[in-house]
């Protein structure tokens, strides 16, 4: 969790603060991407992500808490928690973090505030990334896993050299034979 700042809250004060934050979140939910300042998206982030990870639990308690969080008296943001709990979560629910992307896309036209664009990270998590999180795995394996690896091995490249020589033997069976003859 980042540490709260201190002075002016995105230029008003705490109650502000938070029902902007509870707005550009049932937007962002609504929309799955809106254009913000920079500021307003780094303050967004956390309390998105948050609300993201409660709704992934998906009981009643988790609803309450959501539906506390970001203000459903109206039919608009109970279809937005409806959403929430029924289209995002879901969607989410290998995805460990990271719910949102932040992509900075200049500054705006009139007052020259840096804009970014915050939107959800609806892809499933990609394979490489499992194929890293099982490399991370067996690296933290005991080394003596490993090593009766290697002696399973040793024994099937055994048993490969030994199917070769009974190959030849035919051969030289045949060799024999005509010798008999």
């Amino acid at each position: 969790m980042p540490t709260p700042t201190k002075g002016p809250r995105l230029g008003g004060s705490p109650s502000h603060e938070k029902m902007m934050l509870a707005n550009l979140s049932a937007s962002l939910f609504e929309h799955r991407s809106i254009t913000t300042t920079v500021t307003k998206a780094k303050r967004l982030r956390p309390y998105a992500e948050r609300l993201i990870t409660i709704a992934k639990k998906g009981d009643l308690a988790a609803r309450r808490q959501v539906v506390g969080k970001i203000s459903a008296k109206n039919s608009t943001n109970q279809a937005i928690i409806h959403e929430l709990f029924t289209v995002i979560a879901p969607a989410m629910a290998q995805r460990e973090g990271g719910y949102t992307r932040i992509t900075k896309i200049g500054n705006r036209k009139g007052d020259n505030a840096p804009m970014a664009v915050i939107e959800l990270v609806m892809e499933p998590v990609s394979p490489k990334q499992a194929v890293v999180k099982e490399a991370e795995q067996a690296a933290a394996a005991p080394v003596e896993e490993e090593s009766v690896e290697e002696v399973a091995e040793d024994t099937q490249v055994e048993e490969v050299t030994e199917e070769t020589p009974a190959e030849e033997t035919p051969a030289e069976e045949t060799s024999e034979e005509t010798e008999d003859k």
